[in-house]
């Protein structure tokens, strides 16, 4: 009696395999540009904000975050150096330097002459704890549990930059001038996983300021309500790598915290005087190398005096052919 064997399998030639193997192609290439070139494509942008008191001058504030630092980074080491061609008046670095316990050296060389400009920075949770391996799908649940990496040296880099000049704002309330404008500034640790104590820095800060400046690593609307309350004119902050993995034309899926997609990078208002600038940082972590549709970036501010009666601030977006270094 001839048997007669079943095949369920779909030719190649179908319009189901072909489907079939577009999208694995598809995927491959989305692969290699989101962990090859894009993570590897970092971009200047800059931005106009009217924050400064009126009859104040301009201040460029450089603004760093999330760099994530691993020692084998030198395309991301050469990039960052180069910054100091911009000679901001001001650099504001909001934490998550570091992905690796021996990356302190590579950060401090990577920013090179930015230490040696007036500096103010705090500090995030990846430069206590070493990132861990999680999974994807947590970062859908912002109260989701969290685990700590190894313990990273933070006080070695806190050293190196404090030995430079910059000033720790950590839980401090700072006064300094800087190209003629004063500015009082003052910062907390990291709201992610706990560490702010924002009692520590409560009050409105010195009215003869013309800038009144807040930091934060995680823009948690908690701390920036804290902020506006004692009439802050501008928040910078970072953590939220601009959403990293983004959807064109949707942008952001998830911010990290508990702030609104909308504002998970770049300027925006923050109730009705305050600015909030959220970097979309220069890193991720190791076990996650991938960023689409959002580049890694650092931004130069351009802070005006506010004019009478108000004003809509222009933000541009710029980038700038000799501060790009895009992996072929």
């Amino acid at each position: 009696m001839a048997r007669v064997r079943e095949n369920n399998s779909t030719p190649l030639s179908s319009p189901a395999a072909r489907l079939a193997a577009g999208a694995a192609g598809a995927a491959a290439a989305g692969l290699v540009y989101s962990t090859v070139i894009e993570r590897n494509a970092f971009t200047l942008r800059e931005a106009t904000a009217a924050v400064l008191e009126p009859g104040s001058g301009q201040l460029r504030v450089l603004h760093i975050s999330d760099i994530h630092m691993l020692p084998r980074q030198r395309v991301k080491q050469a990039w960052i150096s180069e910054l100091d061609d911009l000679e901001p008046d001001l650099v504001i670095n909001t934490g998550d330097n570091l992905a690796n316990p021996a990356a302190v050296p590579a950060v401090v060389q990577a920013l090179g002459g930015l230490l040696s400009r007036p500096g103010l920075f705090v500090f995030g949770s990846n430069d206590y704890f070493g990132p861990t391996p999680k999974n994807p799908m947590k970062y859908f649940r912002k109260d989701h549990q969290r685990t700590h990496g190894e313990p990273l040296p933070w006080q070695d880099l806190r050293a190196a930059f404090s030995e430079r000049g910059w000033l720790d704002t950590t839980h401090t309330v700072r006064e300094l001038e800087v190209a003629g404008v004063r500015v009082a500034a003052a910062g907390v640790d990291d709201p992610h996983i706990g560490r702010d104590r924002y009692e520590t820095i409560a009050g409105r800060p010195n009215p003869l300021a013309q800038l009144r400046l807040g930091l934060t690593h995680s823009p948690e609307p908690r701390v920036l309500d804290q902020f506006a309350a004692d009439d802050y004119d501008l928040v910078l902050a970072g953590h939220t790598h601009g959403g990293q993995l983004c959807v064109p034309g949707y942008g952001a899926l998830v911010t990290n915290c508990h702030l609104d997609r909308s504002r998970v990078k770049g300027l925006s208002n923050w109730g009705s005087t305050m600015k909030l600038h959220v970097s979309a940082g220069l890193g991720t972590s190791p076990y996650a190398p991938a960023r689409f549709s959002c580049r890694p970036e650092a931004t130069l501010l351009t802070l005006v005096a506010t004019r009478s009666g108000g004003g809509a601030d222009e933000t541009v977006d710029q980038f700038l052919p000799q501060l790009e270094n895009t992996l072929a």
